[in-house]
């Protein structure tokens, strides 16, 4: 059973909106800085995640093999204690299937997972991250912000990526050609209560020379 329905958006200069997860191939043509698809999660699933306490959210950061991600994201559940039902499923069922997908967009055969927990400003200055590519799928909370930059300044226009709708980024180490000024920022939630649930995926070459903690040795 599906988690999410497609929707529809406009978008900036040198990002690609696309409806299914196919699409998001698109990342791989010249000029393009970043693809979405463009999905919602179903009201059923949203609420059950927004029912969630911080603390019973799923947060890990490891170096695996996408064939492992679903083991490893349920493990984590069961550490943080995130009821266990048909909606957790799904979650990790999601988790796993968007792990696959970026496994085979990036040709990479690791993945460094990280479920992150966030209540204040993360990375809020808009910026292109230090790597080949980067999947970024906010489950609960705000989205991801972008827009198109002139000369090196804010973007004057912002958008926020839907709540559920994966980001696939190109990053300084596969930059788009011609550069599209494009830029991206977690979105400023500091004193708001906000809390969100964000999935980032980046491919790994070599993990024996990562910091994090590995699986699948």
């Amino acid at each position: 059973m599906s988690i999410v329905q497609n929707i529809a958006q406009d978008a900036a200069m040198g990002i690609e909106i696309c409806t299914t997860p196919d699409s998001l191939s698109a990342i791989h043509q010249p000029g393009c800085a970043a693809t979405i698809w463009n999905r919602q999660l179903l009201q059923g699933f949203q609420s059950w995640l927004n029912g969630l306490e911080p603390e019973q959210l799923p947060k890990t950061r490891v170096i695996l093999r996408p064939e492992l991600v679903r083991e490893a994201v349920s493990e984590v559940c069961d550490a943080r204690g995130t009821p266990p039902g048909a909606e957790r499923d799904r979650l990790v069922d999601d988790i796993a299937a968007l792990s696959d997908i970026f496994a085979g967009l990036m040709n990479a055969k690791w993945l460094r997972l990280r479920l992150d927990v966030i209540t204040t400003n993360a990375c809020r200055r808009f910026h292109i991250d230090a790597v080949s590519a980067r999947l970024v799928c906010t489950y609960k909370g705000t989205g991801t912000q972008y827009g198109v930059s002139t000369g090196g300044a804010d973007p004057s226009r912002v958008f926020t990526t839907p709540t559920g709708a994966p980001i696939l980024l190109r990053g300084t180490l596969w930059p788009a050609q011609p550069d599209p000024g494009f830029l991206h920022r977690s979105p400023p939630i500091e004193g708001t209560g906000e809390t969100r649930l964000v999935l980032v995926l980046d491919p790994v070459l070599d993990p024996e020379s990562e910091f994090d903690p590995i699986l699948g040795h």
